[in-house]
C-alpha cells in the first residue's frame, strides 16, 4: 500500500487538471501556462496569459527571464501529444517548479473556459484578475 501511496502523491505533486490551473490563477497564485507547442498552434488558441516555449526550444538562453519562485503548468494539444512532458522534462532539468497539465488545450476548451488566439473562444469561463 505504500508504494500505491508514494506513487499518486508523486503524480499528484506533479501533475495538474484544467480546473485546478483555473482556480490557482482565478486566486491569483504564481502559476503561469506554458504552451510547449509549435508557434502556429499557440498562436491558433491557447490559455490566456499563457505563454509560449516549444518544448525544442527550451533551454537556459529561452527560459532566462523566467522567474525561478513561480511554478509553470506546461501543457500541448492534450492525450494524444507528448510535447507537455518533454516541456515539463526540460524546464525541470533547467531548474523550474513545473506541473504538467493533464489533457493538454484539449480539457482546457472541454471545460469550456475562455481562450486566446485568432480561434479563440473569449465567451468562455473568465479568469478574474485581482491584480
Amino acid at each position: 500500500m505504500t508504494n500505491q501511496l508514494n506513487h499518486f502523491e508523486s503524480k499528484l505533486s506533479f501533475e495538474i487538471d484544467s480546473s485546478d490551473l483555473f482556480e490557482a490563477i482565478e486566486r491569483g497564485e504564481k502559476i503561469i501556462p506554458v504552451d510547449a507547442r509549435k508557434r502556429a498552434g499557440f498562436e491558433t488558441e491557447h490559455i490566456p496569459g499563457a505563454i509560449n516555449i516549444p518544448h525544442r526550444e527550451m533551454n537556459e538562453g529561452t527560459t532566462a527571464l523566467l522567474d525561478k519562485n513561480s511554478v509553470y503548468a506546461v501543457y500541448c494539444d492534450g492525450v494524444g501529444c507528448n510535447a507537455s512532458t518533454k516541456g515539463a522534462y526540460h524546464m525541470t532539468r533547467l531548474g523550474f517548479r513545473v506541473r504538467e497539465l493533464i489533457g493538454g488545450i484539449a480539457s482546457w476548451i472541454s471545460y469550456e473556459y475562455a481562450t486566446e488566439g485568432t480561434n479563440a473562444n473569449p465567451t468562455g469561463k473568465k479568469i478574474n484578475c485581482d491584480c
